[in-house]
């Protein structure tokens, strides 16, 4: 078949799925096909925070030229061409975040070696491991197999110090190590994403020095890590916080030149860090426009050969619930698939507790440790998902989705370079004023309902107990269902002082199967702030001040179709204020009660698009939940 008979037999064929969708559309929008658009499928478009447009369908219109295989510039496909397949990526977990005690860190790092981890995370100084306390943290540790990564705040300088005595001392013992390079270190010096965060840290004249004491290990040591889960945390969309890290890497790399070192030598100093999250695709393409970022900047350098900058996956803190934190199992599972099909050197799951005050699940930390860990175990052993390097490749979808979030956070990047460069941008709070209008963006998405938090805005579990007093962790990420949680909280409180939940008597009108439908949105609406929905079934009004009395309730909710509203409504709503409740809603618009006045109208009406939370924070302050 020539070229042109199959451009035809495609021009056909698409012509023919549109007219599919088309009748498709009409059908549930209740138009004729006529008043669609020529391409009826771009009403099924979806529009990402970055203002990148995701197509229901992609085909070869969509095609772009191969990319050049992992190992090479620029890199997106992955950073290494050599990676053990049957390793596939790193799998690393976090120790001593909240134990001082040397030993019993050791036992838990070797523990987690033992049980499958391949790279360490160790949290030192501050109120946990004293730096001078290493040697015993990594007793019985052998770092080349297994990279380690510094978490040390303010005390990199001395962690570093004692590190390196630590290798010495190993080197001169004769711990079997013939190729020392093999010995994989990464400082964790981040001041410039620290200055964001308002995490205490070293300046960059520090991390600098410590860069130029690395580049003279034998051992492979990376001083700068640029903490892209710093924006992240704060609400940043997948393009900001590429962008953003960019950003801070070009300053780290202006720092490295006045001090004179070598600019291949300074892009090796440097590793990227970025949040993973359960949106699957919008993950696997951000890991790799971040690699293509990077190497692009060092290409613009000179050194497209040092572009490959290793990249460290953390499941985002941000998309984690306090309330049925089962489902974050769920979140970490497709947040560490993401990160590792889109060619993370390493992941950090984070523990399904890791938003919840201590003693809040009957479980240990070390069970949440575990399955965590697990969770990365099934994806590399039982779904081989490392054996394949960069199995997004050639998917029309995803190499779109790639190329465009480079271009959203390389727009970034040239906004804030313009601004002066990360530093004055900081300053002048042009990367603050971005991350907080899509953090509000966001928020007000959930708030509404249209962007669902399983277990918190959309299917709450009302009967789960209430969470152990005591600080949360996680303070200061800008976590997705965080105003829900705190209506929970306060119906929580009402719980302990009443001995029940604040209550909301749902007053359903006509048979089951006409109020099925409402009755259900609204105990689900109300249950995401706390409130239980009391349902005695059938609104009788020669009964209605009995079922009044018994529902323990000032408020209720009128739930029926339409229609039933039209001939029912008024008189429902009469009964209900005569029986004694003061606010009377209507789950459904408010045009069904367009000829109503006065007190026959609802107080209030109830649909998919109402700001819940703003709703539910009037509700339970009328309910009296502090």
């Amino acid at each position: 078949m020539s070229p042109a008979s199959q451009t035809e037999d495609a021009t056909r064929d698409r012509a023919a799925w549109q007219q599919a969708v088309a009748a498709v559309l009409a059908k549930a929008r209740k138009v004729d096909v006529s008043e669609l658009p020529a391409d009826p499928e771009h009403l099924l478009d979806t529009v990402t925070y970055d203002g990148v447009t995701v197509t229901p369908l992609y085909t070869r219109r969509d095609e772009t030229a191969e990319a050049p295989l992992p190992g090479v510039f620029p890199f997106v496909r992955g950073r290494d061409a050599h990676r053990d397949v049957n390793r596939g990526w790193l799998v690393s977990a976090a120790f001593g975040a909240d134990e001082s005690d040397a030993k019993k860190i050791n036992e838990a790092v070797l523990d987690g070696l033992d049980n499958g981890v391949s790279a360490i995370w160790l949290s030192v100084g501050g109120n946990g491991l004293s730096a001078d306390a290493l040697d015993v943290a990594l007793g019985g540790v052998l770092l080349d197999l297994a990279p380690l990564t510094l978490d040390a705040g303010a005390d990199i300088a001395a962690a570093a110090d004692s590190l390196y005595a630590l290798l010495d001392a190993r080197a001169a013992a004769g711990d079997g190590v013939t190729d020392r390079a093999a010995i994989t270190i990464a400082l964790g010096a981040s001041p410039l994403t620290d200055r964001f965060s308002g995490a205490a840290g070293v300046d960059v004249a520090t991390a600098v020095a410590l860069a130029g004491a690395a580049a003279g290990r034998a051992e492979t040591v990376r001083a700068v890590t640029v903490d892209g889960t710093a924006f992240h945390n704060a609400g940043a969309s997948d393009a900001e916080e590429l962008g953003a890290a960019v950003a801070a890497g070009l300053e780290y790399l202006r720092a490295f030149a006045d001090s004179g070192v070598a600019t291949a030598d300074a892009l090796g100093q440097i590793e990227f860090r970025f949040a993973a999250t359960d949106d699957q695709f919008q993950t696997i393409a951000k890991f790799r426009a971040g690699r293509q970022l990077w190497a692009r900047v060092a290409q613009v350098l000179g050194a497209s050969e040092s572009g490959g900058a290793p990249q460290h996956a953390v499941t985002s803190a941000a998309m984690m619930s306090q309330r049925d934190p089962w489902v974050n199992m769920l979140r970490t599972t497709l947040a560490a698939f993401g990160a590792g099909v889109g060619g993370a050197d390493s992941v950090t799951v984070l523990p399904f507790d890791a938003a919840l005050p201590e003693g809040s699940v009957e479980t240990s930390k070390s069970f949440a440790a575990r399955i965590a860990r697990n969770t990365q175990l099934l994806l590399l052993e039982e779904s081989n998902l490392g054996r394949v390097l960069d199995p997004g490749a050639g998917s029309w979808y995803v190499e779109d989705l790639t190329s465009k979030i480079a271009d959203k956070a390389w727009e970034f990047v040239q906004q804030i370079e313009a601004a002066g460069g990360y530093t004055a941008a900081l300053e002048s709070n042009v990367i603050a004023d971005r991350v907080a209008d899509t953090r509000a963006k966001r928020d007000s998405d959930i708030a509404h309902r249209t962007t669902a938090v399983t277990g918190v805005n959309e299917f709450p579990n009302l009967a789960e107990a209430p969470l152990a007093a005591g600080p949360a962790p996680l303070e200061g990420v800008a976590r997705y269902g965080a105003a829900f949680e705190a209506l929970r909280d306060r119906s929580d409180r009402f719980l302990a002082e009443h001995g029940h939940r604040p209550k909301v008597l749902l007053a359903a009108l006509g048979p089951v199967a006409e109020h099925n439908g409402r009755t259900t949105f609204a105990a689900n609406l109300l249950a995401s702030g706390g409130i239980e929905a009391v349902n005695p079934g059938t609104l009788d009004l020669a009964t209605v001040a009995g079922i009044v009395a018994e529902s323990e309730t000032t408020i209720a909710v009128l739930c029926g179709t339409d229609k039933r509203y039209g001939t029912d409504g008024v008189p429902a709503v009469d009964a209900l204020r005569a029986a004694g409740i003061e606010t009377v809603l209507l789950a459904g618009p408010e045009k069904t009660f367009a000829d109503a006045q006065g007190a026959d109208r609802p107080d209030g009406f109830l649909t998919a698009r109402i700001d819940a939370v703003s709703a539910l924070t009037g509700l339970l302050d009328t309910l009296g939940a502090k």
